[in-house]
């Protein structure tokens, strides 16, 4: 790992940590959470779509390691919802509390994002520079999301840093492990992600945003998630 990979990782630590600084200023109303839950969902969408599934197929690994690798992935993330689930249960946000279950879930996803971005300079070219930009959009978004009667102020800052500093640490670790890794290696890694990214958006996001009422412009918010990381993506290559 070079000082200019380095300083790519960073950007999505500094990233989620604005995100946190601009929520202690902007409260969003239930409505435009929802609103940046669909942008945000509409990023990891185009994430999976137009960079992680082609580059995993790039690696040209063995199908049905790739088919064991996400079934892995799956099988991990719903271990999470189950723990995570149990955790809500028994410790129930109270007034001025913190939703225990909602933010370990969120800082496994950042977890997991880091290293997909470790993994996509571990695999070469520019794909570790396309993800990390195009998940910045999503940790930008992501401070703003959390944001609530029990998490706002300065604890929504300290949670946003706590997240910036996941991220990093997940990254350059993900790019130490998988440096000079084999393309099954990384291709494997990769699959695995791509099940917690999908979970992501399905059981996280879009479940959390349908909590309200949706207008028909959180239709067109998503597509505009979509569209900006994939004009990253184009305006990059």
């Amino acid at each position: 790992m070079n000082q200019t990979d380095f300083l790519f990782m960073l950007i999505p630590a500094l990233v989620a940590l604005g995100g946190g600084i601009l929520a202690m200023f902007w409260h969003p109303s239930h409505q435009m959470r929802s609103l940046i839950q669909h942008f945000a969902a509409g990023v990891v969408l185009a994430v999976l779509a137009v960079e992680l599934l082609p580059e995993i197929g790039r690696e040209h690994a063995y199908g049905p390691i790739l088919i064991g690798a996400f079934a892995l992935g799956s099988l991990f993330m719903y271990g999470m919802k189950l723990w995570t689930t149990h955790l809500e249960e028994s410790q129930p946000a109270s007034a001025g509390g913190l939703a225990w279950g909602m933010l370990i879930a969120t800082f496994i996803d950042i977890t997991v994002d880091g290293f997909i971005i470790g993994a996509g300079f571990a695999a070469g070219g520019e794909t570790g520079m396309i993800l990390a930009l195009g998940l910045s959009v999503e940790l930008l978004f992501l401070g703003l999301a959390l944001t609530s009667e029990s998490t706002k102020g300065w604890r929504i800052v300290a949670i946003a840093g706590a997240l910036g500093v996941t991220v990093l640490v997940s990254a350059v670790l993900g790019s130490f492990l998988l440096a000079g890794a084999s393309n099954t290696v990384i291709a494997a890694a990769l699959a695995f992600s791509a099940a917690a990214l999908l979970y992501l958006v399905t059981e996280e996001l879009l479940i959390e945003a349908h909590e309200v009422e949706e207008k028909p412009i959180a239709t067109l918010v998503l597509f505009g998630g979509f569209l900006v990381f994939w004009s990253i993506q184009l305006l990059g290559s």
